[in-house]
């Protein structure tokens, strides 16, 4: 039965700070299946289901729930249980009308934030990195795990505005002064402010952005701004834009 639990499930103890569970109250919790999100940054779908939106009293109801197909998660209809749900993931639960994107508060938790129906056909993606492939394509490497090829010039740390989900590219935002970014990591993390001067360092320091916010400014590393939008964010956040 050890081994079992340990292939299966994960110790509560042992589970991530920001998952919403007890970690006294039972023994083990749902370990999340390998996919897009690392588990320190994502949330078990039967998590989000039975402990989060609470539309299930136990795992039973909540995985007959999600087998149901009456989760939607980028647009998708997902039947793990165990899938991982991350950063910017755009869930649906279209019986009950309802839907939420997935993004940090200034605990560094990840909470559902409500969403109108209407701005759940596109997810924001940033670019970690590109490559050229044969052919001459560039192919995008997303945060979400997601690629996509275009012919388009885009940069790392530019964020692209797809739909969803057939993944076609509907805008971008590019990573540039001026614009609005929400710092995902950090002891900074879930604030937003303007990206106000980018340093790009020669050696192997990180590269650093200064963001201003409320007539304050603070220096954080690159790799934890998002940009959201040129003069305001493109989405909603959690207390109000």
């Amino acid at each position: 039965m050890a081994i079992m639990g340990s292939r299966k499930h994960l110790k509560r103890f042992k589970s991530p700070e920001h998952w919403p569970i007890h970690p006294k109250e039972f023994t083990w919790t749902v370990k999340p299946s390998p996919g897009p999100h690392a588990i320190e940054g994502s949330l078990p779908l039967l998590v989000i289901v039975r402990d989060i939106l609470q539309i299930a009293d136990n795992a039973r109801e909540a995985r007959i729930i999600i087998n149901n197909g009456e989760v939607l998660v980028d647009g998708r209809v997902r039947k793990d249980y165990k899938f991982p749900v991350g950063f910017m993931d755009v869930i649906q639960l279209p019986k009950a009308g309802k839907a939420y994107r997935v993004l940090p508060d200034e605990q560094g938790r990840l909470v559902l934030h409500p969403i109108e129906e209407g701005n759940t056909e596109f997810k924001l993606c940033r670019v970690q990195d590109k490559v050229t492939i044969k052919g001459g394509k560039t192919q995008l490497n997303f945060h979400d795990g997601r690629n996509c090829l275009t012919d388009g010039d885009y940069k790392t740390g530019d964020v692209i505005v797809l739909n969803i989900p057939d993944q076609e590219i509907k805008d971008s935002i590019k990573f540039e002064d001026g614009t609005i970014g929400l710092i995902t990591g950090g002891k900074h993390i879930g604030e937003k402010g303007t990206v106000k001067q980018i340093n790009i360092t020669r050696s192997s320091m990180p590269n650093t952005v200064v963001i201003e916010t409320d007539g304050n400014s603070f220096q954080t590393l690159k790799d934890y701004v998002f940009v959201l939008g040129k003069d305001k964010p493109m989405i909603s956040l959690p207390g109000g834009n």
